[in-house]
């Protein structure tokens, strides 16, 4: 299905894509960043958040990273600060990379169990999926992000993973 290299791949693109998103975000002002815009998490600030949000709570059963202290529904406000915020995402970036980099075929070979809050129960699943669904998952709402981000005339420069790595 999906191998170490794949990961790997996605975790350079993840990495780079969010230099791109926040070095554009970071020309605007924090009353625009923050701004609801109708976003599904309300503004590109609580859109970002998110997405930290929920690569750390990935990582959790991933990697056994410590999990987030809030919930889902709290993840917009997972940083009230924009420099806090970005400082954790390359940080988060770093990290994410250098699990990538110690990937194995066996390691993706294997199912996950995990307690699920969404869902309120425990669950199953390859974790081939669960990896594609975490990078899909940044893809999904950096796309939000970047229509808001240019909504507000900044600019991303290329964000197709052909052309930026």
């Amino acid at each position: 299905m999906i191998t170490p290299a794949f990961v790997h791949t996605m975790a350079r693109y993840n990495a780079e894509a969010n230099r791109r998103w926040y070095a554009a975000a970071a020309t605007l002002t924090d009353a625009q960043r923050k701004e609801d815009r109708g976003a599904f998490f309300g503004s590109l600030h609580g859109t970002i958040c998110h997405i930290l949000w929920a690569d750390r709570m990935w990582m959790s059963r991933f990697a056994g990273w410590d999990k987030p202290a809030i919930t889902q529904k709290q993840s917009p406000t997972l940083y009230d600060d924009f420099a806090a915020l970005h400082a954790a995402r390359v940080d988060t970036d770093a990290r994410i990379l250098a699990w990538a980099e110690g990937m194995t075929q066996d390691w993706l070979d294997q199912d996950l169990t995990w307690f699920s809050g969404g869902a309120q129960r425990e669950l199953t699943q390859p974790r081939p999926i669960l990896v594609m669904h975490m990078f899909n998952h940044q893809t999904h709402h950096r796309g939000q992000a970047h229509a808001l981000i240019t909504a507000l005339g900044a600019k991303t420069g290329d964000t197709d993973l052909p052309f930026i790595l």
